[in-house]
């Protein structure tokens, strides 16, 4: 179960980043490379699957960081982030516009990446100085 945490919050800060440059690199890409086009990565349904990895994976590794280090500061950090996440998604770039969603979608990513990457310090330096918090790595 120590292991499962840390990964957890390694593979949810991966996700973040994915969505990032899902969001911000990808479209470039796309525009200098015409052939790439086709794979149709810009669609909505990437940004679905990005919820349904990303929250559970998430809400796991924080809950089980913060019963070790019971810093709910780190929760609610990771919380908003999934928050903002969720509401671009539900919102879409019908609403909120592609500017709108790319920027909820931005930055709820950053907020999700600090909230577990402070899980995961605070939980190694716990470690350091107890043995029972976290995994090791």
């Amino acid at each position: 179960m120590k292991n499962t945490q840390t990964l957890s919050d390694k593979l949810a800060i991966g996700l973040s980043v994915a969505c990032t440059f899902h969001c911000l690199a990808l479209p470039l890409i796309l525009a200098m490379i015409p052939s790439l086009t086709a794979l149709q990565l810009d669609n909505e349904s990437f940004h679905l699957w990005m919820i349904v990895a990303v929250v559970p994976s998430s809400i796991y590794a924080l809950t089980l960081g913060c019963k070790q280090h019971k810093d709910y500061k780190i929760v609610a950090t990771g919380l908003v982030g999934l928050s903002l996440l969720v509401l671009a998604v539900v919102l879409g770039e019908a609403t909120v516009s592609e500017f709108g969603e790319k920027a909820l979608t931005l930055v709820g990513s950053i907020f999700v990446a600090t909230g577990h990457w402070l899980n995961y310090s605070r939980c190694r330096s716990k470690r350091k100085n107890d043995e029972s918090c976290c995994a090791n790595g």
